[in-house]
């Protein structure tokens, strides 16, 4: 199984330990243990029995000292024995939903986790690791709960490290990563639903007694249905500059579980990890279990600076480059589908020089010969290069590339195989099936075994061979647009471990691939929004929102993605989706990584001007948009017309991006829409861009302070026969 030996690492580098021995029982009633970040601290406490609790998830304090003091605060109920642990054991002394729940090698089921000793790591100026060992006195077994802080960001990941020293296999029936608790008046959940074309859709409800579940069952392309992202906010739901909620993110590309529970005395527990549905995971001897990563942000100044924590984490530590460029691109897919050959191509290869952009993407349909990929229900899983469509292979398409000034990027679905292909016929125990039943296909393709090492050696190679064969092969679009059914494995000895090994083995792949070509960009696709997480996106520098590109339709999809991801991470592009004129579809792709997929031969002359200009104004702005502070400023489910806006790091450019969503009569900005993020003592120019060829700007060039624009506003003048407006703000030296 994939793990990391977290010991070896921590006696790498540098450690402050305080170790309690068994005899210190006096020692452990003064243990707190704050995890701090530049405003927020998780505090916990170890009780005079040994038990780590958390007494405190707040503001920070301005002295450590008086943390040891909270806890003797609370009074609320003497029988509350443990809903504030640290994490949940089952079988002892909890009697609400637990963290942990293990069958030992005797077939025992309980588990006590006690306070055995915990380390202090500085990484670096930003980072810092918090380690504490729990052991159960009666077995030989213990887990390790890391907290790692990223102080400039306000940003925890929390995992666990499971490992035990018994006579035979144990059973874990649950293993978060997480167990959090939280104290305030009420709580407000939004979390998302959706489907294919339908990502992201909110819901927001007060959390009463019981528990509230997000989860996930489908195995691969597993945020389907609902992504691992939500926040909580206390007391009331928050605005975006008021209100204290809390961001959460999985980073797990499988089955998740979240649990989000208020006990009998109105505080809120929230457990999050691997979904143990048909997953009780059996753990040998010796060997660490490390989950997933969660990751947290607190705010208290509202939805808008918990985004911004985020976005500036990710990009910083997560996303690959995640501070460097992003490529413009032509992708083929929406103008040939698998109807393409050598000189189509070559013609859409011209094509993206002129439009401007950086790079060539070719789509599905490039491969397979005995079993031809021309369209989808053959070919998957046959990564040879099609003689028909191709008789020259990729070599001929990057040459034409190259002359023309342009990269060259291809997509590719390793993890999936056709029914009908080689692959197949050749290796039917490679493939996720029940082999007394019969196959269901989602999209006519069934998924691959990645537990098994052939199979990720296979999937590795797909993506090397098109390396080593084309080595100015600049960009991959990685797909995945199956769920599991039937979902069993000829490899796995354990059936149970299977959801579990299967991420494991992806992941185990693409850190062959990250290891080999660290930076060479990627976009994670899995049929729009079907696998959109940081455990995936620390391997790739974008993802593909949703398969829905009406351009009305994304900007609501877009709009949510942005609480949790930042804008160089959205692959946003052009389509011939909607009724809405190319300028809209345009400016809307452009708050994010921009792409077009048109057919730029049937685009009018004007309409061609105008996204060659687009593609500049986007490059012009880009720094503002990839790197800087991001900004809601008008909801689009609240208002007629929605605005958000972009700001470098050092203030001096903007974009504020306006669209109208209401189509009523007279819908429109009425009043002036409210900047956000400028320096108020500086002056901004403030100007109308990305305009098309001969319309004339709705507002005029004027200059105005900071101050001014964050307090007043401008008017972007959105209205019917100006659905879209973009406003540059520079600074005025």
């Amino acid at each position: 199984m994939y793990n990391v030996n977290l010991r070896a690492f921590l006696k790498s580098i540098t450690v402050f330990s305080l170790i309690l021995t068994g005899a210190s029982i006096a020692g452990a009633q003064s243990i707190t243990i704050p995890i701090e970040t530049k405003d927020n601290a998780l505090v916990l406490q170890v009780s005079p029995e040994k038990y780590l609790d958390i007494v405190y998830f707040g503001a920070k304090l301005s002295d450590k000292n008086e943390y040891g003091s909270i806890a003797k605060g609370y009074r609320q109920n003497s029988s509350s024995v443990g809903y504030n642990s640290a994490y949940t054991t089952a079988g002892t002394r909890n009697l609400l939903e637990p963290a942990i729940a293990v069958t030992h090698a005797d077939g025992n089921k309980s588990l006590e986790l006690k306070y055995a000793s915990h380390t202090v790591t500085k990484i670096s100026d930003d980072i810092s690791l918090v380690s504490i060992r729990l052991k159960d006195s009666v077995y030989d077994f213990e887990v390790t709960l890391n907290y790692q802080t990223y102080f400039n960001e306000d940003v925890t990941e929390q995992w666990s490290v499971i490992t035990h020293h018994e006579k035979k296999e144990v059973v874990l029936n649950k293993y978060a990563s997480a167990d959090l608790y939280l104290r305030a008046g009420s709580y407000w959940l939004k979390h998302y639903h959706g489907d294919w074309a339908q990502e992201m859709r909110p819901e927001e409800q007060q959390l009463d007694h019981g528990i509230k579940t997000l989860d996930s069952k489908l195995g691969s392309r597993t945020d389907l249905f609902q992504p691992p992202v939500f926040m909580v906010s206390l007391n009331k739901p928050s605005a975006e500059d008021d209100g204290e909620v809390l961001y959460g993110n999985l980073e797990w590309s499988g089955n998740y579980r979240m649990d989000f529970e208020v006990d009998p005395i109105n505080n809120l527990r929230l457990i999050a990890g691997i979904n143990n549905y048909a997953a009780d995971y059996h753990l040998k001897p010796g060997v660490d279990f490390i989950t997933p990563k969660f990751v947290y942000t607190l705010s208290n100044k509202g939805k808008g600076e918990a985004s911004r924590n985020l976005q500036s984490w990710a990009r910083k530590y997560k996303i690959v480059d995640g501070e460097g460029p992003r490529l413009t691109l032509l992708n083929n897919w929406e103008s040939t589908y698998f109807d393409f050959n050598e000189e189509k191509l070559a013609g859409i290869i011209k094509d993206s020089k002129t439009l401007g952009v950086d790079m060539f993407l070719l789509d599905d349909g490039w491969f397979g010969n005995k079993y031809p990929r021309n369209g989808d229900h053959q070919g998957l899983g046959d990564w040879q290069e099609n003689k028909a469509k191709l008789p020259d292979g990729i070599a001929s398409l990057t040459k034409s590339a190259s002359e023309n000034g342009v990269k060259f990027g291809i997509w590719v679905e390793p993890e999936m195989v056709n029914p009908k292909s080689e692959l197949y016929e050749q290796h039917p125990d490679w493939v996720v099936k029940q082999p007394q039943r019969p196959e269901f296909y989602m999209r006519n393709q069934l998924v691959l075994d990645l537990t098994n090492p052939k199979v990720q050696d296979f999937v590795f190679n797909i993506v090397d061979n098109l390396f080593a064969k084309n080595p100015s092969l600049a960009y991959i679009k990685w797909d995945c647009n199956s769920v599991m059914y039937n979902a069993n494995s000829a490899y796995e000895k354990e059936q149970s471990n299977f959801y579990t090994d299967y991420v494991f083995g992806l992941y185990k792949v693409l850190d062959r691939l990250r290891a080999k070509y660290p930076k060479v960009p990627m976009m994670l696709c899995s049929g729009g929004g079907g696998r959109v997480d940081y455990g995936a996106l620390k391997y790739f520098t974008e993802y593909w929102p949703s398969d829905n590109t009406e351009p009305m339709e994304r900007i609501f999809i877009q709009w949510e993605y942005s609480y949790f991801y930042p804008a160089l991470a959205s692959s946003n592009h052009v389509t011939d989706w909607g009724k809405e004129p190319i300028k809209f579809r345009v400016d809307v792709a452009m708050m994010g990584k921009l792409g077009f997929d048109v057919v730029i031969g049937k685009l009018k002359p004007d309409e061609l001007t105008f996204c060659q200009g687009a593609v500049k104004t986007y490059k012009e702005f880009s720094e503002a948009i990839w790197h800087g502070d991001q900004y809601r400023l008008q909801d689009p489910r609240e208002n007629d017309v929605a605005s958000i806006m972009y700001v470098d790091t050092t203030k001096t450019s903007a974009i504020m991006f306006n669209y109208l969503v209401n189509n009523r009569y007279n819908a429109g900005s009425k009043l002036p829409i409210k900047l956000k993020g400028l320096n108020p003592d500086k002056s901004y120019s403030v100007s109308e861009v990305n305009l098309f060829p001969g319309t004339s700007p709705g507002i005029g060039d004027a200059t105005y302070t900071g101050r001014f624009l964050m307090t007043v506003g401008v008017n972007p003048d959105v209205r019917d026969g100006r659905t879209s407006v973009l406003i540059g703000v520079k600074e005025q030296k």
